[in-house]
Order: structure tokens, then sequence, then C-alpha cells
């Protein structure tokens, strides 16, 4: 069996058990050496001759697809998988399997770190203080401010406990929301324009796929509150990063805090303009502990099915 590993984390002279597990597993692996995402057409040369491959944030399309006639499965290392063409697997019989719930602690304290960072401008001061400045700003407590939560999954829920941690209010919207959790956890399901209108901070954690790109544009920044903090620690795309510019030059916004950008890195960006804007460059998930979990179930995955074994988290049943 020859399989393909992209992930960064999880290359040569990198211990990690996962890793070996896989070894062990097959010895016939391929590994990403540039340290970044593959894109389309360096995906397709690596992994045309795989069965199997660990698939980081990396470009698999239906091109790359047709062209590897021996692929039975992608393991996403992640939970989100707008960057495989499911269908187009699914069509060639090749299952596409993720790694659901294992970095929310990880992305959740990240995303309200963001929170925190945008709201008393953490970024900038340190900036200045560090050349020599001794700057007065000020920012907003957070104790009694409305958090917003779009998608209230595993990720959610973590914002959610951290922002009643702070003493937040905290209301949420999902379009597959758990109603009971909801009540248990004295959290305000609400429609989706009740939360742009009355949300201090919205905080996003939905996927990427038709209804949600651009789901936060023009038409919802102006339903916000003026001076409201937008945070995305999913995925680019959902945000129209125009209209949250234009937004951010009024004051509509009075800051952002991303971790997900429609172009990733997302150089030379005009967002950076704004000391009020706070980036991270997609590492929701990077820490010790999400990290050994995501791998050790993408490999779990891709073993299960290319041993003909059950997986529970193969997306394209």
């Amino acid at each position: 069996m020859k399989v393909l590993v992209t992930p960064t984390s999880m290359q040569p002279g990198k211990y990690n058990a996962a890793l070996e597990r896989l070894k062990a597993f097959t010895d016939d692996l391929i590994f990403n050496e540039t340290g970044k995402p593959l894109p389309e057409d360096d995906m397709l040369e690596h992994l045309k001759e795989c069965d199997g491959c660990i698939a980081g944030l990396d470009s698999i399309t239906a091109k790359v697809i047709d062209a590897c006639p021996n692929l039975k499965v992608i393991s996403r290392y992640g939970a989100g998988y707008d960057r495989v063409d499911v269908a187009e697997a699914k069509k060639k019989g090749i299952k596409v399997t993720n790694t659901p719930g294992v970095n929310a602690e990880a992305v959740g304290e990240l995303s309200f770190g963001l929170i925190l960072s945008v709201a008393r401008s953490i970024p900038y001061l340190n900036e200045e203080t560090r050349k020599g400045g001794w700057v007065r700003s000020s920012g907003i407590e957070l104790k009694g401010k409305t958090l917003g939560i779009l998608g209230l999954g595993a990720i959610g829920k973590v914002v959610a406990r951290c922002g009643q941690g702070f003493g937040m209010h905290v209301m949420a919207y999902d379009p597959f929301m758990n109603e009971e959790y909801c009540k248990t956890n004295a959290i305000d399901n609400c429609p989706l324009e009740e939360v742009f209108e009355k949300a201090n901070v919205i905080s996003l954690h939905l996927p990427l796929n038709d209804e949600t790109y651009h789901m936060v544009g023009r038409a919802q920044i102006e339903k916000m509150q003026e001076g409201t903090i937008l945070i995305n620690a999913s995925r680019g795309g959902i945000i129209d990063e125009d209209a949250a510019y234009d937004a951010l030059k009024t004051g509509k916004l009075a800051g952002l805090g991303l971790d997900a950008f429609e172009k990733e890195p997302p150089v030379d960006s005009k967002l950076f303009e704004f000391p009020t804007v706070v980036a991270t460059p997609h590492s929701g998930s990077h820490t010790k502990e999400a990290v050994e979990n995501m791998a050790s179930l993408s490999v779990e995955n891709l073993i299960a099915v290319l041993s003909g074994e059950e997986c529970r988290y193969v997306v394209n049943k």
C-alpha cells in the first residue's frame, strides 16, 4: 500500500506515535517536503500512484481524483473537508474521512484568544511597547456583553463556555441546533438575523460550502451593532473581506480576529492596514494535544478503510 502524508506535523524527523503506527502498516510512504499545503498540480503528481492519503489543507480536486486510479481513501487530518471534491470522490468509490471534535478545545481557545486580543488591542500594544512607545488605548470589557456564535458544534461550545466564564451572555445560531443543550447550558437559541443584530462579538464556527460562502457580507454587517467584533477561526470565504474592510473604515466593525482567509497565506491583504485586525496563520488546531489527536484518528481512519474495516468517520457514505 502506497500512502501520501502531507501534514507538516507528520513529516520525517518529527516523532509522532501515529506516524510510527502508519509505518508499521506500510513502509511505502511519500511525504510532503514543501512545508505547506499542496496545490492541485503538486497534489496530482504526489498522489497519482497512491492507495491512500493523510491530507492536510491540500487541494484535492476532481482533476486530482480522476488521475488517481488506485486511490481508495482520503483521510483528512482535521474536521473540515471543503478542499476535497467529496462528490467526485464518491463517484470513484473513494472514501473521505475526517477527525471531528478532536481539535475543538484548541480551536475554541484560540478563538477566544482572538476575542480578547481584539477587545484589548493586545498585539498592537505589545508591538508599540517593544518599539519604545507607551500608548494609551481604551479597549472594551467582555463582562456583560453579548457573544453570538454561528455554529454551535464542538468548537462553538468551547467558545460559549469561555464566554460565559467571562460573564458574557451567549446566543447562538446553528441550522442543526441541539435545543436541549442550549437550555441546559443557558445559551439562547436564536435565528441567524437576530445574532447579527444583537451580538457585540460574533464568532464563526461553520463549514465552508455554497450556503456559507460570504455568509457575512455587506447586508449582514449593516445589521450589526456599531463597533461589533467579528472572529473567524473556521474557513476563509465565510466573510466577504471587501465588505469587512469597508466596515472597518467606517467603524461599523471595531475589529477582526482572523485565523482563516479567502487566500492563504493572505499576502498583501488590505485588511492589515488596520491595527484592530489580529491575524494568525490558520493555526487554531496547532496545539500539542490537538496535533496528536488529529494524527492518531486520521491514521486510524486510513488504516480501517484500507483494511476493509468499518470506519465511523466517513463523510461521503
